[in-house]
């Protein structure tokens, strides 16, 4: 059977190195990429398996109904949505003093409201033939990460979402599966760690096979758990962020 497969946040970093793991496999024939840079899904899609059939969509996911529109969209045209991952992901720490309310509600509005989103509209597919649904936080949301109160609360939000839904969606034969990643060699990381060497943490394309695991028929018993995904040898200081 051919699947379809979405993945938000992929124009670059943990979001692009999904996109390609997963073009490897033969099980998946569509992939919907969505992320706000053209240019950048334009890149992921030259890194993937050409025999797939790829439709790149530059969305803002904050345009709720324009996003639920779109999904509603790939779901009729292609009979099912089998795989959902939600990547994107926004990160402005400030302290409590220092966080505005602006700064507050756009990373919800990123980190959470967008996710129930484009899961609602996607479970209304999906809760008619079975599916996958892939969340990623980050260990900032299940440890205390004074300085990244928005950043960190939004993705511990994320953490409980997909447990919930694990048990919710479970009738429907949809599985919900969450990764915490560590420290990471993202785009975002160049950011907040400036003076780090990127080649000693963990690269975007490790998370990309585990995902790729994860969403496999050998991940079945991984559901519903908050996986942290990080390099063994990874000593995570207190205070430290994550991605």
């Amino acid at each position: 059977m051919s699947k379809t497969c979405i993945i938000t946040g992929a124009s670059r970093g943990i979001g692009k190195a999904i996109a390609v793991a997963l073009s490897k496999r033969d099980d998946i024939s569509n992939f919907v990429l969505i992320a706000r840079s053209e240019e950048g899904l334009n890149n992921t899609v030259k890194e993937m398996n050409q025999d797939k059939n790829i439709q790149c969509k530059p969305m803002d996911l904050t345009l709720y109904e324009d996003v639920a529109s779109y999904i509603h969209s790939i779901g009729t045209h292609y009979g099912s949505i089998d795989m959902l991952v939600n990547v994107a992901g926004y990160a402005e720490p400030k302290s409590l003093l220092e966080t505005t309310m602006e700064n507050w509600e756009k990373t919800y509005s990123i980190n959470v409201h967008s996710i129930f989103n484009i899961t609602k509209e996607s479970v209304r597919f999906m809760k008619k033939t079975g599916g996958k649904i892939l969340n990623v936080a980050s260990t900032a949301g299940s440890s205390a990460r004074p300085g990244w109160l928005a950043y960190a609360s939004s993705k511990a939000a994320i953490i409980s979402m997909s447990q919930t839904l694990s048990e919710e969606l479970a009738d429907y034969g949809i599985l919900v599966y969450c990764i915490s990643p560590g420290r990471c060699a993202t785009e975002l990381r160049k950011v907040l760690a400036p003076d780090e060497d990127p080649t000693t943490i963990m690269q975007p394309e490790h998370v990309g096979e585990v995902v790729r695991n994860l969403l496999s028929d050998e991940g079945v018993c991984l559901d519903g758990q908050n996986i942290v995904v990080r390099k063994q040898v990874e000593k995570i200081r207190e205070n430290e962020p994550a991605i």
